[in-house]
């Protein structure tokens, strides 16, 4: 029973998952293309949220690509470059650890401004606080794993994780038998981080997909109004001022 469980929910899930992830980020993006937006409420506890969404973002990509790279890059690049498993072990603990910290601040900034400021919560959907908090589950489970992987610091758990992973994504039969063994706690993350793909289609996460990048150097704020430089500007820019307080 645990060998068939453990083969349904990483053998086949994560296919249903990444196909669900792809054909509905299409569809959506094909069917819905106003929907594809982030819902920002910059208006509103404007200084909250750039804390929050700094630590966030910033945490989250260092997380998120870490383990892109460090799952599917082939271990014999590592021991070409010398790499030792150990040391990628440690590695992982310490970029991952600090990132995941950052990243849980951040989400927690953005989570308490969600759920206790009243303008907020009103234009905020089931979906918007419920993604929020599934990626602050995620995050701590990550950071619980770390003291688990400390045990394992000759790497050997890690590689398990790398060829479970490679397995996947090369359609290897049996790659769910590598993580059979692994502690519960990474299970659960690993089948969290599967339903975070299986829902992005759906939420406001598919903004990651466009990666706006002029936004780092846009003007804090944008004057929409602007015919009458002494009058409508000004009054624009000070509504806006009330709104950031």
């Amino acid at each position: 029973m645990h060998e068939y469980l453990n083969t349904l929910v990483f053998g086949i899930y994560p296919y249903i998952a990444l196909s669900v992830l792809a054909v509905g980020s299409i569809v959506r993006y094909e069917r819905e293309p106003y929907t594809w937006r982030s819902g920002s409420s910059q208006l509103l506890r404007r200084k909250q949220l750039i804390w929050g969404s700094v630590l966030f973002h910033v945490g989250v990509l260092i997380v998120f690509f870490g383990h892109l790279v460090g799952l599917l890059t082939p271990i014999q690049i590592f021991d070409a470059l010398g790499i030792s498993h150990g040391a990628k072990q440690i590695l992982a603990i310490v970029v991952g650890g600090v990132a995941g910290l950052m990243a849980l601040a951040g989400a927690s900034l953005l989570l308490h401004r969600r759920l206790f400021d009243p303008r907020i919560r009103r234009t905020s959907s089931f979906g918007d606080i419920a993604i929020l908090a599934l990626l602050y589950l995620q995050l701590l489970l990550g950071l619980l794993t770390i003291p688990i992987s400390m045990q394992h610091l000759d790497g050997g758990e890690m590689v398990r994780f790398m060829t479970w992973a490679q397995g996947i994504f090369t359609f290897r039969t049996g790659a769910a038998d590598a993580i059979l063994t692994v502690h519960p706690i990474f299970k659960l993350h690993l089948f969290l981080g599967l339903t975070i793909f299986l829902v992005f289609p759906f939420t406001r996460l598919v903004h990651m997909l466009s990666a706006p990048l002029r936004y780092l150097w846009r003007p804090g704020y944008q004057v929409v109004r602007g015919r009458n430089a002494a009058g409508q500007s000004g009054n624009t820019k000070h509504l806006v001022e009330r709104l950031q307080r």
